[in-house]
This record gives structure tokens, C-alpha cells and sequence, in this order.
């Protein structure tokens, strides 16, 4: 492999890759050639920053096909570089950081292989130490590392321990301690839908346990083929099963994982998707009632009427940049600057609480909301009564612009943009955001879309996505227009997604 080949695995703070054959036009590259030498580069790199040589690593898995192969590779290129495997067999992404916090740690760092809600033959490695997990800049580092061959060697030993009941274990103890009760979700019917991912472990392990009633949970089996539906709080056809399946069996509440278990969205009893804007506002509301005056930190595309629900609670909004890297070292920041930031949370899913490592974990997420909805029922009341008022748009879309086969997109994309930027304090009825730190937000009136849009460049694709939403029926159709008009114009710039809002 080349430098090239080997850095093509970076994925923002994940090593991601093709791991199966079978999607056209989509080759093998996360081989064992390729596992065996960023494992084996990251016993290297943790040895020299540890200062250990006789290190302990832990790997997890999600339900994907690959995942065997690819934590058989992983073990060996560990165990031939002279240190310890501990083999925690199917885990979610969070529960591989937590093991590092027990006292004492069961493991110096761990991996996990998933790549979340990607399609079945794509897979990845996550890398967590005690502090914290990798940063784009460490994948880097490692890469570079396996690039040039860097490798110790030894001999070490393998161990095969599950920690995902203690895990829960701690999850359930929480509850109970916060509730002073030993079963607080006695006579409620909570449903889970795991979409053939690894969150299925939390219907037996922790809902079971404190008292709820979970008859009607679906696809809790792991399956990397992910045959129901996609596991991912984003996907509307999964939305659709936890919603039907609610409706169905008179839930009371619904909850659905991605496939690591490192976000989470749910349904209420009338069939109400809590996803997006709607859950940011539920946990929102939780913590601002625990800490009036704290700081919501939020990704990009998060909507005006949130803004407003939170600053009516006495909070204060932060929107920031895509990215739950960007959103979680956001509030980081914050909080180290003396503005409390009690959470980083992404509309994807992704939710990291301060009180809880600054972790984005699914499980623990839905298990604060949980210890609400508990109490809440005390009163006769729902977890939705608190997101009544949030301030709902009457139409919201996205649209994903591509650009034409080789084309500079990053240059071009971005100097497009820019061009926007100029451009709206001249045009009639748009204003510039303020406050907004990615791509361009745009402040629409009533008589040019009643809205906004926010139109930037993806992360890691070569596609421009555009948000915009209307508080008027029709207002989506006029602030395309006005998008559309302004950037059709550029020929490397596919716009027909755009095109069919007008």
C-alpha cells in the first residue's frame, strides 16, 4: 500500500474503509493487510505516549459481517506486538470508552469497529484511551505510523470478556438512584427498535430490569445485513417502523438506535417522532429545568423555533458547526471558558452530556429522558407535554448539490459560497444570520420565503447540502427560487435537487 492509500482511510475521527465485496464499482480496501498494520502502527504510537510497552487493549464489535474477520486481525497484530487483547465480543461504541473508566481500568485503550449507520459492506475502527477518543489529527498520526511500517514486537495473550452488562448494570443504577426507586418504569410500555444493530441488549438489560413492560420491541437480533431497515435515527423508513410499530402495540414510548449505539431518537405514545429539532428540545428542556442559564450547544442546521425554545427557557443557544466532534469540543470549550455548557448535541442523534464524559451515547441519552419520563408519570404527564410549545415550521427540506465529475469541489464549493455571502445584504428581503459559523445562513421575510437556509459544504463528500425551512405553506418553493436563480449559474454545480422545490 502507498502513503495515498493507507491516509484514504481517514475518516474524519474514525478509520473507515470497504470491508465486503458485493456493491459495484466499491473494491475491498480495509483489508487484512491494512487492519493488521494500523493495529499494529497503534500498539507503536500508545507504547511511546503511554510510556508502556506491556499495554492492554480492548476491541468491540457491532453486527456487521466484517466484524470477525476484522477483530481477528486486530487481536493478532495486538497480540504479536507483545501486549494484551481483551476481546469484549458485541459492544456499542460508548461502552468501549466506559470500560476505560472503571477502577480500576479494565484496558489502557480500546477499539471498536463499526461504521454506524453506513451500508453493510462498509466498516471502520473507532479508537478510545481513558481521556477521551482520537482526534482527526491522531488518525493522522496513526496512518502515517502504518504507512512507514512502525511496529513492535512480542508476544502477548488473549482474554475474552463482555463488558456490556456491567455497562447497563451502571446504566440501571443511575436510574434507580435518580428515581429512589427499584422499578420506576413499572406499568409503562417502552418498545425498542434496534433495526438488527447492537442496541438490542437494551431491552433485556436495562428496560426489563426497571420494570417496564417491552413486548413489541423489534429487531433486536444483530444482523449485518440489515435486512428491516437501516439502523439510524436519520432514516425515514426507520423512523417509520419505531412509529408504526408504537401505534401498533399502544407503546407508551419508542426508542431507536443507530447500529453502534452512539445515537438514539424516539416516538411518543401518539406516534410523535422525537428526533432532530424535537429531541435537541426535549433534552434541552431537561437540563435548562437542572441548570437555568446553561448553553445548548448545537450543530449548524438546527432551526430557528429551537433558538427560540431554548432562550424562552432561560437558556442560551449556541449553533455551531456540523460535526459531533465540532459540537462536543465546542461545549468543551465553553465550559473551560466558565460558560456552562451541560451538553454538545448533533440533529443526527449524536448527544454528548457533560455530566457523562462529554461521551455522545445513545443509551445514556435515552435513559436521562427515561428518568423523566418516570417521573412525569407520577403527575399524569408525558415527556412531549414538555416540548409543546416548541415552535414547529410549516415546511423544511434538504437538498444535496453535487458537483460535476472532477471538479475542484472544495475550491470551487466554497468560492461559491462566498459569492452567496456577498451577495445576500444586496438582495431584496434576505439577510445574512448572525452568529453562524459554517458555510452561509440566510435570513429570509415573509414576502420572500418567511425562513432560512444554510447552505455549506459537506465534511468529507463532494456535495454541498442545503437546510431551508418556511414558517408559511409555499415559502420553501420561494426561498428555492431564490437559491436556484443564484446558483445555477455556475457550471460545476449539479442543482437539479434543488430544481424540484421550486
Amino acid at each position: 500500500m502507498e502513503r495515498k492509500d493507507w491516509l484514504e482511510l481517514k475518516s474524519g475521527t474514525d478509520v473507515r474503509g470497504v470491508a465486503l465485496e458485493g456493491v459495484d464499482g466499491e473494491h475491498v480496501n480495509l483489508t487484512d493487510e491494512a487492519i493488521d498494520g494500523i493495529v499494529r502502527a497503534l500498539v507503536y504510537m500508545l507504547a511511546k505516549k503511554l510510556n508502556k510497552e506491556k499495554l492492554t487493549i480492548a476491541i468491540g464489535h457491532d453486527s456487521r459481517l466484517s466484524a470477525g474477520r476484522i477483530c481477528a486481525c486486530a487481536a493478532k497484530a495486538i497480540e504479536e506486538s507483545g501486549c494484551n487483547v481483551l476481546l469484549a465480543g458485541l459492544s456499542s461504541t460508548p461502552s468501549m470508552f466506559m470500560l476505560l473508566q472503571e477502577k480500576p481500568p479494565l484496558a489502557d485503550a480500546s477499539i471498536m469497529v463499526t461504521a454506524s449507520h453506513l451500508p453493510y459492506n462498509k466498516n471502520g475502527l473507532k479508537f478510545f484511551l481513558p481521556s477521551g477518543g482520537f482526534e482527526g489529527k491522531d488518525i493522522t498520526e496513526l496512518l502515517t505510523l502504518a504507512s512507514e511500517g512502525k511496529a513492535l514486537a512480542g508476544k502477548g495473550a488473549v482474554t475474552r470478556e463482555s463488558y456490556i452488562d456491567r455497562y447497563c448494570e451502571n446504566l440501571v443504577a443511575f436510574v434507580r438512584e435518580k428515581t429512589g426507586e427499584k422499578e420506576p418504569l413499572s406499568g409503562k410500555k417502552i418498545i425498542v427498535d434496534a433495526g438488527n444493530g447492537a442496541g438490542g441488549f437494551y431491552v433485556d438489560k436495562v428496560l426489563k430490569p426497571l420494570g417496564a413492560d417491552t413486548e413489541g420491541s423489534q429487531f433486536l437480533e444483530p444482523d449485518g445485513r440489515f435486512p428491516n431497515h437501516i439502523p439510524n435515527p436519520e432514516n425515514k423508513d426507520a423512523m417509520r417502523s419505531i412509529r408504526e410499530q408504537v401505534l401498533r402495540v399502544k407503546a407508551d414510548f419508542g426508542i431507536i438506535f443507530d447500529t453502534d449505539v452512539d445515537r438514539a431518537g424516539a416516538v411518543d405514545a401518539s406516534g410523535e417522532e422525537i428526533n432532530r429539532n424535537r429531541l435537541i428540545a426535549l433534552i434541552s428542556a431537561i437540563l435548562l429545568e437542572e441548570h437555568p442559564g446553561a448553553t445548548i450547544v448545537t450543530d449548524s442546521v438546527t432551526s430557528d423555533g429551537l433558538a427560540r425554545f431554548i432562550r424562552d427557557r432561560g437558556g442560551i443557544h449556541c449553533r455551531y458547526k456540523r460535526g459531533y466532534r465540532n459540537v462536543i469540543d465546542k461545549a468543551k470549550e465553553l465550559c473551560a471558558a466558565g460558560q456552562y455548557s451541560p451538553i454538545g448535541i448533533e440533529t443526527s442523534g449524536h448527544a454528548a452530556l457533560e455530566e457523562n464524559y462529554f461521551l455522545d451515547d445513545g443509551a445514556y441519552l435515552v435513559t436521562r429522558i427515561l428518568i423523566t419520563v418516570a417521573k412525569l408519570a407520577k403527575a399524569g404527564k408525558s415527556v412531549t407535554d414538555l416540548i409543546a410549545d416548541l415552535p414547529e415550521p410549516a415546511e423544511a427540506a434538504e437538498a444535496r448539490l453535487t458537483f460535476t465529475p472532477g471538479a475542484d469541489f472544495k475550491t470551487l464549493g466554497n468560492g461559491a459560497i462566498d459569492d452567496l455571502k456577498a451577495y445576500v445584504p444586496q438582495a431584496e428581503g434576505l439577510a445574512l444570520a448572525p452568529d453562524n459559523y459554517e458555510g452561509v445562513r440566510i435570513d429570509f421575510d415573509k414576502e420572500h420565503g418567511d425562513g432560512w437556509a444554510l447552505v455549506r459544504m459537506s465534511l468529507h463528500e463532494p456535495i454541498m447540502p442545503i437546510n431551508f425551512e418556511s414558517n408559511q405553506a409555499g415559502g420553501n418553493a420561494k426561498i428555492a427560487r431564490s437559491l436556484y436563480d443564484f446558483l445555477s449559474k455556475y457550471p460545476f454545480l449539479v442543482t437539479d435537487n434543488l430544481k424540484k422545490y421550486l
